[in-house]
């Protein structure tokens, strides 16, 4: 009897390199970030409209220092993501399209700091 609860309680019992596995499984991992706005310039785009309720395309181009062709592909995709809203409107005659921040992608942005700070208190905790 007392050999069988030894070995129950040997298997019970992690060995070093089981739990130091098991915390590095728990740490925060860069392979995890959300790499939809992980991306520059998509995620200049979204901390300018973090900080701002709307910008016009040409304010939100010289914030995120992009080429119109550029900011138009990656803001689609945050659009399509459900990560910015954007309306389009006439001025006149001339086209205005405006940009807002929707709150999922509000709230895909704190994921992505909140991540991003755990793996910088990871890196130097080292």
């Amino acid at each position: 009897m007392a050999g069988k609860s030894a070995t129950y309680r040997a298997e019970r019992e992690e060995s070093p390199k089981r739990v130091a596995s098991r915390a590095r499984s728990s740490e925060p991992s860069a392979s995890d970030l959300d790499r939809l706005i992980h991306e520059r310039t998509r995620l200049a785009i979204v901390s300018a409209l973090a900080v701002n309720p709307s910008l016009v395309f040409n304010e939100l181009k010289q914030l995120v220092r992009a080429t119109d062709g550029n900011l138009s592909v990656h803001a689609r995709k945050l659009e399509e993501a459900g990560y910015i809203t954007c309306a389009k409107s006439f001025a006149g005659r001339l086209p205005k399209t405006e940009y807002r921040l929707s709150a999922a992608g509000r709230r895909a942005l704190e994921k992505y700091l909140n991540h991003m700070e755990a793996l910088i208190q990871a890196t130097r905790e080292r």
